[in-house]
């Protein structure tokens, strides 16, 4: 008996998971929030961490922009998780510069919006990344959503890695839809950054990427390490698209240098399978 109800919820799980909604599901007895049981969420890490989401509204539906796990200690977030899908690959609202404080931030923990002492302030969840809806556009400028990044880096260096996210993220004959993580180690520094408001920010020492790419009821994932430093790209000379394979790791080797649990809401046969995935056999796929 207990063969057959492990099978059923096994079904169950791969049903919910394979279809692109936001539906609670139920995974080793513990039934998931709306937004935690999502695909693209990693691990909550729990403790003094907040989770926070953002959501627009298009037409019936609430869609989320991008969701996070913020630690007020570092005054910094741990990862930030969005995908593309049908109703968010779409562009066309333009950049909106609108940089505030999360208003679902504690005000005791928000920072300024103003600067970051000594570094630009980098999105993670790119504004380019949220073009389908002006207010989502926005929500990207919260600062619970940026990093203190070297000028360089964020201008010239890390902008290749995004561009990649977006062209596969928006092209529907990759990806039925592709769900990202992207975050800065906060617990693998390279000092503090102080902000408009006098808060001290944590300075990751290196940027990542996990992707989980969904195409025709089959699943795929790879993840990107990068060194937070001056990569020799600088004014208008910006890194070409062919440095990005060679930061590819696979997502037992990303989840080993983070610590973080990424695409944990997959069957844990099916997360084992693709996580371990060898990263030349994922490039083939990939590039």
């Amino acid at each position: 008996m207990k063969k057959y109800i492990f099978l059923l919820l096994l079904i169950l799980c791969l049903f919910s998971c394979s279809k692109d909604d936001s539906s609670n599901i139920i995974l080793s007895g513990v039934k998931l929030g709306k937004y935690e049981s999502r695909l693209e969420v990693p691990q909550l890490a729990g403790g003094d961490n907040l989770f926070i989401q953002h959501s627009v509204k298009i037409g019936n539906d609430s869609v989320m922009t991008y969701c996070l796990e913020y630690n007020p200690a570092k005054n910094h977030s741990r990862w930030i998780a969005f995908r593309f899908d049908g109703l968010t690959r779409d562009l066309g609202s333009g950049r909106s510069d609108a940089w505030a404080d999360d208003p679902k931030l504690p005000k005791k923990y928000q920072v300024g919006a103003g600067y970051f002492t000594g570094y630009s302030r980098g999105h993670l969840c790119a504004s380019y990344d949220r073009q389908y809806n002006k207010e989502a556009n926005r929500q990207t400028f919260y600062m619970t959503n940026m990093s203190p990044m070297q000028s360089s880096f964020n201008s010239n260096y890390w902008t290749a890695f995004e561009q990649y996210v977006q062209h596969i993220g928006r092209d529907a004959s990759f990806a039925d839809t592709l769900y990202v993580v992207k975050g800065g180690t906060i617990d693998q520094t390279q000092g503090t950054s102080t902000s408009s408001g006098g808060k001290s920010i944590v300075v990751p020492r290196y940027y990542f990427i996990a992707l989980l790419r969904f195409k025709a009821g089959q699943y795929s994932a790879i993840g990107f390490w990068v060194e937070h430093k001056d990569h020799g790209y600088t004014g208008n000379t910006n890194a070409p698209q062919s440095v990005v394979p060679g930061k590819a790791v696979n997502i037992d080797e990303l989840e080993k240098k983070t610590g973080i649990d990424f695409f944990h809401n997959l069957p844990d046969l099916k997360e084992e399978a693709i996580e371990a995935e060898d990263v030349e056999t994922l490039k083939k796929i990939w590039f």
